[in-house]
């Protein structure tokens, strides 16, 4: 395919960017104050022990929505402009309506058969398995109607339901435990109530109803390309969960409960907590780019530019978290049992750092409908991540699961920069890069001022001021460098 540089639609688009970007950015803002607010909460109302036995539960839940359910709301995100454009949405909704309702069925069918095995390799209670079973319902729903918000471009409507049903999950989560003392499980409880009042909400502001025929037959074409495309996006995540969370699962089998609870407080102040407000650009970037695509424009200036911003937004915030780790986790937890989790937040929050910029490097993968190449690279890295996790745990414990984690996370980021579809090789932004490590020298020199010397300032403020710097020296840098241009 070839395609050609418009500038006028580029710089239309990016205008259109910037403002989804400013529309999406209060949900995803409150969305990590929620996940930051999350740590503190449950870990002053959970002992280390629930705390893991929570883990391991929203990693079980993880584990089923990658495999039966989100790959349907991608794929339903990636091909909503082309039904769209053929005026037969009702036919479109009502396969992925009867995909989604199929893979749920299945899913109860196998987790029955396999019951036992299943027991024996997650290791969750009964009890809390069905808590699992009947939650991934309303949340297999809203990951639906949150891509087909996202492909209608309702960047409000997002916000308003994202924000709604994090205020909701922490508040009932809380009052369950508080006032029944049911532990980990009042949390699964408070997910459940509060993501199926959200479901109800999203269904109006989707259009779901206006656009669906109760008496509409299931089109069967749509159905080759969904899972051509969508199998190896579950596929893909499957090896993000193999590289990130089935750590916790090895350590639960070495060393029980309470240090998954380390691991779980490790990953929760990490990846959520990073990926959320790190994702403002792609959520908004990427159904536009989709759609310049479809259009035949050349989208890798584009990706190229955002790739840079979030390497400006993301590098500095990792390392300056990584060179505070313990009075971070001590900024978020209360409880002395979790502070040695700070071992983990730099090798958690670099993979995280790598993680997230392979979104802007596959994104080649997704245009090109080439997303069994992802999954290679990335199953290739996950197998390499729980193979370090076996050999690294029972030796080094924590620190362990880090190094494995960042290894894992380091090589599909460079996998995915070898691996290069033709037409479709990233411009680096090169600019930009050279001008963030210029302006981390006088950041640097600051840290070692106040490592070398007691100031009695609080680890925040001295966090806060070397990201001051650093961004003063960056965008005076960039003005010099634009008035010599002039």
């Amino acid at each position: 395919m070839e395609f050609v540089e418009n500038r006028e639609v580029e710089q239309e688009q990016l205008k259109a960017i910037f403002r989804d970007m400013v529309k999406y950015s209060p949900s995803k803002i409150c969305g990590m104050l929620g996940n930051a607010l999350i740590v503190p909460v449950y870990t002053s109302i959970l002992s280390p022990e629930q705390y893991g036995l929570y883990s391991l539960s929203i990693a079980t839940l993880s584990f089923l929505c990658i495999i039966f359910s989100d790959w349907v709301g991608l794929s339903g995100l990636r091909f909503f402009k082309q039904h769209q454009m053929m005026d037969d949405m009702p036919k479109y909704l009502t396969t992925l309506v009867t995909m989604l309702g199929t893979n749920l069925c299945l899913m109860f069918i196998l987790v029955n058969l396999f019951r036992n095995w299943f027991y024996s390799q997650f290791n969750i209670p009964l009890t809390y398995l069905l808590a699992i079973l009947l939650l991934i319902i309303p949340v297999a729903c809203r990951a639906l109607l949150f891509q087909l918000l996202r492909a209608q471009l309702k960047s409000m409507s997002y916000t308003i339901s994202t924000i709604a049903n994090q205020l909701m999950t922490i508040a009932l989560s809380v009052f369950f435990v508080k006032v029944f003392h049911m532990g980990a499980i009042a949390l699964l409880l408070g997910m459940a109530i509060s993501i199926t009042i959200t479901d109800v909400i999203l269904i109006f502001q989707s259009n779901i109803l206006k656009w669906s025929k109760w008496n509409q037959k299931v089109d069967f074409k749509p159905f080759l390309p969904i899972f051509m495309y969508g199998i190896p996006i579950a596929a893909t995540s499957l090896s993000t969960w193999i590289i990130n969370q089935s750590n916790k699962f090895i350590m639960n089998g070495i060393h029980g409960f309470s240090k998954v609870g380390l691991v779980g407080v490790g990953y929760s102040l990490t990846l959520p907590l990073l990926m959320t407000i790190f994702s403002i650009i792609t959520v908004a970037a990427i159904p536009r780019i989709i759609n310049m695509y479809e259009e035949k424009i050349d989208v890798r200036p584009i990706i190229s530019r955002f790739t840079g911003y979030y390497i400006l937004i993301a590098l500095p915030i990792i390392t300056v978290m990584s060179l505070y780790s313990a009075d971070f986790v001590r900024i978020f937890s209360s409880n002395p049992k979790f502070y040695d989790a700070y071992v983990l937040i730099p090798y958690f929050a670099f993979g995280t750092f790598f993680m997230a910029i392979t979104d802007y490097t596959t994104l080649q993968y997704h245009l090109a409908n080439k997303t069994y190449i992802e999954f290679i690279i990335k199953l290739t890295s996950g197998i390499v991540g729980v193979i370090l996790n076996i050999i690294l745990i029972p030796k080094m414990g924590l620190v362990g699961v880090g190094i494995a984690t960042l290894s894992a996370n380091f090589l599909y980021f460079l996998l995915s920069l070898i691996i290069v579809l033709p037409g479709l090789r990233l411009i680096y932004p090169t600019l930009t890069m050279n001008r963030i490590f210029i302006s981390m020298i006088p950041a640097v020199g600051l840290y070692y001022l106040f490592d070398s010397k007691y100031t009695g300032m609080p680890a925040l403020f001295e966090m806060i001021s070397l990201l001051c710097v650093f961004y003063i020296c960056y965008y005076s840098l960039k003005k010099t460098v634009m008035q010599r241009h002039e």
